[in-house]
């Protein structure tokens, strides 16, 4: 890209402009991959970063293939089908961050490599995961293969999750849809990549919420669902009020409404997706039948004499009196026989709680297994999503936070390990040298919490089976005796002066990798024991109710060893968990939450900054710079900054990686700051993509700038060579025109030429086709002279020029005419003036006429005429032909009326401006037509001609008003005449034929003078 000195200084100005506008872009809106951040090891600048985004509604940013999600609290447009179509077989990093990008790359890479995958959601409640695994599902909804089948699975698991939702999701402080269970579900697809089944695992429901709840939260969405949006009969039938204060489950949080939930809506959704999911209507009588009695149980009242409880939920389950004994009474064995003991209030009490934990987590486990049977699920290659519950700290931490962090270490130790590895296998596949990366291994913790015979679990194990008074502050001690030493455990009694006072004498404190999390120990044994005493199951095995007997069956063996402990069951299906993740290929959704207000556009960098920690973003990201910033292929490398060379420019005939050092060389990148692997090239410092990124951005606008007056000059001469062709065109279009008028003019010369030669050569013989032309120009000529050498006086007949002979005969017959004309009309009709100037013609005979004249003998004129009909004046068009002998009244060649000249005894017509003239014939006989009423434009010619050839001229009379004539023999009828305005011819009141006439001399002088 040469050019002068001046050029150059201009260009560089313009490239720093250019740079600056790009830089002062990049710090408004961020970067869209952390990976890029300059300062990497700075907490702030990772926070700035998110801010800025978060400011602009780019809510998803990159730290290489994880995936950011700051939760925006309102509705982006972002989500539609346009989106979807957008990222769909799209490169990973072509657009800006999204989910849908995420979705599509899991999407074709399983495809590809045939392999499978998952995708972990995590974040603490409210920060968007169940949003998030619903974005998912929709996506691969809408972009994979369709047909009849494949639809039918997809609408399954699209429904499960309200399903799912209504029975394990409740309102918390945090968030009002928070997953009180944690859920992996794998989405099967086949070679072609239609999802055709699916399967599903929960973990660890938090039972307890069935029977208690903190202020300002509510128990399970489905309870609230039932009860509001459940129909009259269904309430009836399950015995239910619709009103949830009266039910001691649903009241102790006293947060049974929620502005942002509509329980009848989600009421009708769940019954809708039930039904799709393939629930039988007994199998959704019995389910809402649990939950009924659930409600039911919760109502008992308790005290030291009786058990007092609503008969309803005998209905539903079992008989009351069994029901009674099951909760007020413990079965003991005593060798060969079995005491009933009684049991205290708080013991009672403690039996109905654990039977209603127990009916619903056992429910809820059917439930999971009855849509896992619905989706058909076979192992081929997987996509699987875990939406679990992310770090919890609240301000009262408890058994269920103890788990879920738990849950979330184990995740954070194989995230790192996953990481680690996949980036090691990413730089041995490329052949570059592996550089170890320093990081925080969490194993530390992870031990302290599940090492065998010394970690907590098993401590917690160990004093929950102990026999002796085993208390929540014995175990305690045991932990401090324990592990008291452990550098990431402290508790009131081993803590230092000033950390003491943070701690109460019930608490613990484990150090976590996203932070320290103080537990409160009270409740920790009764929960972990969970208990369900054996007549209470006894119990629920006479139930029938159909999902009660599967979940309590009386095969299930009734030990007296103690079954294991909620802790040890969720470790164990924790080592599941990680084995089915380790299979296979991860990928990563991080959900934040911006502030605890579910505010829009609120950003708490203290919140925020907490939950970065906690989600190892930190420790991510410093694994993923450990080594290179930037790698991708050379081919895609290549094809986005090739203009920057002129010998990659515009084409590049080599291989692509021998082009990416050709480009790299001339850019002048140095040996420390790049590596070429096998298919890729990695960049170590994010400075050295910008800088490449903004001189592309530079040289991208001068080459546009070139390429827009390339393409302006080509369209300007396209648009010039266009219009020549078109001129060119027309020219030559003009030009045959003017040719082809020239030859018809010249053609029609010749035939005028050849007429006036023709006519000249018979001009004596009578009149014809050949001679007409040349006798019409001989009688103009004539007249011409005629009018410039007129005589003085009429006297002067010698005077007068010799008329050729053709005009001698003419002016014989037609003065002849005239004078006819004048002896019948002259003074008696007011039309006559006007007619005399115009001319009379030998015939006005039409083609249908000339046709007729070959049957007519001794044919002289013809005229056409309008008939009035007699009865009625109905108008109708017609011909009138004169002959020797008789005129024959003609319609379309067909003779209507033929009137002999004996016959006919006169003729009428006004002495008014009209047309009309009316035949009145003699009539013998009565079946013989009466006179004849017509009209007619050339009423002078014809009349004239009529009075010459049938020798008439005494029969014609002019009559001043009505003009009676006979219909036919016997009848009679008239014809009124009168002047007006405007003419008109209609049928009067009196059934007379009205005819209108304009005074035509009156209104000719009355235009005159104006």
């Amino acid at each position: 890209f040469g050019g002068k000195q001046d050029t150059k200084e201009i260009d560089g100005k313009n490239m720093l402009r250019n740079m600056e506008a790009s830089l002062t872009a990049r710090d408004r809106v961020g970067i869209q991959d952390f990976v890029l951040l300059d300062a990497y090891m700075s907490e702030s600048a990772f926070l700035d970063n998110l801010r800025k985004r978060f400011h602009e509604n780019l809510i998803y940013t990159y730290i290489g293939t994880l995936l950011v999600s700051v939760n925006p609290y309102k509705e982006l447009n972002i989500y539609n089908k346009k989106q979807m179509d957008t990222y769909m077989g799209v490169n990973f990093f072509e657009l800006p961050p999204h989910i849908y990008a995420l979705a599509d790359n899991v999407f074709r890479t399983m495809l590809s490599e045939f392999n499978n995958h998952f995708i972990l959601i995590s974040g603490e409640s409210g920060a968007g995961k169940t949003e998030a695994s619903k974005k998912i599902l929709q996506f691969y909804a809408v972009s994979c293969p369709s047909t009849k089948l494949l639809n039918n699975v997809r609408d399954r698991l699209l429904l499960s999750n309200p399903v799912l939702e209504a029975f394990g999701n409740a309102k918390t402080l945090k968030n009002d849809n928070s997953s009180r269970f944690g859920k992996y579900m794998d989405i099967q697809f086949d070679h072609q990549g239609g999802a055709v089944g699916g399967h599903i695992l929960s973990y660890l429901l938090e039972k307890s919420r069935v029977v208690h709840q903190n202020h300002g939260e509510r128990n399970f969405h489905i309870f609230y669902q039932l009860v509001e949006g459940g129909e009259e009969e269904l309430l009836r039938w399950l015995g239910l009020e619709r009103n949830c204060q009266n039910y001691s489950y649903l009241v102790q949080g006293d947060c049974a409404k929620v502005s942002s939930i509509n329980d009848k809506s989600d009421w009708r959704t769940v019954r809708g997706a039930l039904s799709v999911i393939h629930f039988s209507e007994s199998d959704i009588e019995d389910l809402f039948g649990i939950i009924a009695s659930v409600l039911h149980l919760g109502n008992i009242k308790l005290n030291t004499s009786t058990c007092h409880f609503l008969m309803e939920t005998s209905r539903r389950l079992v008989f009351a009196c069994v029901l009674k004994q099951g909760l007020t009474h413990r079965k003991i064995e005593a060798k060969t026989e079995e005491v009933l003991s009684p049991f205290s209030v708080d013991h009672a009490v403690y039996a109905r709680d654990a039977l209603a934990k127990a009916i619903y987590g056992r429910t809820f486990n059917w439930l999971v297994n009855k849509i896992n049977e619905s989706l058909d699920f076979s192992r081929k290659t997987v996509i699987g999503l875990l939406d679990i519950y992310g770090f919890e700290v609240f301000y009262v931490n408890s058994f269920e936070q103890f788990c879920i962090n738990y849950c979330n270490e184990k995740l954070q130790q194989l995230f790192i390990q996953l990481t680690l590895k996949s980036e090691q296998e990413e730089y041995e596949m490329e052949g570059i040298e592996w550089e170890p990366v320093p990081f925080f291994n969490n194993k530390i913790i992870c031990d302290l919490v599940e090492e065998k015979h010394r970690g907590m679990i098993s401590l917690l194990d160990e004093e929950c089976l102990r026999p002796g008074e085993a208390t929540d502050l014995t175990f305690l001690e045991k932990l401090e005796e324990t592990i008291g030493g452990h550098p990431h455990f402290v508790t009131h009694k081993l803590a230092d002066i000033k950390t003491r006072k943070t701690l109460d004498r019930g608490d613990f404190r484990l150090l976590h990798y996203a932070g320290e999390v103080t537990y409160c120990v009270v409740g920790f044994l009764d929960k972990n024991n969970d208990l369900l005493y054996r007549n209470g199951k006894e119990v629920m095995r006479q139930s029938k109710n159909a999902i009660i007997k599967h979940c309590f069956p009386s095969s299930e063996p009734d030990s007296k060893k103690r079954p294991e402990t909620v802790v040890t069951q969720f470790k164990s299906s924790l080592v599941g968990l990680t084995e089915i993740l380790m299979s296979k290929e991860p990928w990563y959704v991080r959900c934040i939450k911006p502030n605890d207000a579910k505010q829009p556009g609120r950003f708490d960098d203290v919140l925020v900054r907490h939950q970065v920690k906690y989600l190892g973003l930190m420790e991510h990201l410093r694994v993923r710079r450990a080594g290179f910033a930037y790698r991708r292929k050379y081919e895609i490398f290549l094809q986005r900054y090739k203009a920057l060379c002129p010998d990659t420019w515009p084409h590049w005939k080599g291989t692509a990686a021998e082009g990416v050092r050709c480009l790299i060389q001339h850019l002048g990148y140095k040996p420390d700051e790049y590596k070429m692997g096998r298919t890729k090239i990695f960049i170590r410092h994010p400075r050295t993509l910008f800088a490449t990124e903004d001189t592309f951005q530079v040289c991208k606008h001068r080459l546009a700038t070139r390429i827009q007056a390339k393409y302006k000059g080509y369209r300007v001469k396209g648009h010039y060579l266009k219009q020549r062709e078109a001129a060119t065109k027309i020219e030559t279009c003009w030009r045959g025109m003017l040719a082809r008028k020239e030859r018809e003019k010249r053609a029609w010369a010749v035939k005028v030429i050849k007429k006036f030669i023709k006519g000249f050569m018979t001009r004596n013989q009578p009149a014809c086709v050949d001679n007409s032309e040349y006798l019409a120009y001989v009688r103009q000529n004539y007249l011409t002279r005629l009018r410039d050498t007129l005589p003085k006086t009429v006297l002067e007949k010698d005077s007068w020029l010799t008329p050729p002979p053709i005009m001698e005969e003419v002016c014989d017959t037609f003065l002849l005419l005239k004078a006819e004309a004048s002896s019948i009309f002259k003074g008696k009709k007011e039309s006559y003036a006007l007619s005399v100037c115009r001319p009379f013609v030998d015939t006005r005979i039409s083609k249908t006429a000339e046709l007729l004249s070959y049957r007519i003998q001794e044919f002289k004129t013809y005229v056409p005429v309008v008939k009035y009909d007699r009865n009625g004046f109905r108008p109708r068009l017609r011909q009138l032909i004169f002959t020797r002998e008789a005129a024959y009244l003609v319609e379309e060649a067909k003779i209507k009326q033929r009137i002999n000249y004996i016959s006919l005894k006169g003729v009428s017509v006004s002495n008014l401006s009209d047309n009309f003239l009316i035949l009145h014939v003699s009539c013998d006989d009565i079946k013989q037509k009466g006179d004849l009423v017509l009209q007619c434009d050339h009423l002078f010619e014809a009349l004239t001609q009529l009075s010459l050839i049938a020798n008439k001229q005494n029969c014609i009379k002019v009559v001043q008003g009505s003009v009676r004539f006979d219909i036919q023999p016997g009848r009679e009828g008239f014809v009124d005449f009168k002047s007006g305005q405007e003419s008109m011819v209609y049928r009067a009141k009196n059934g007379h034929l009205m005819v209108v006439s304009v005074n035509i001399i009156e209104a000719s002088l009355e235009q005159t003078k104006n």
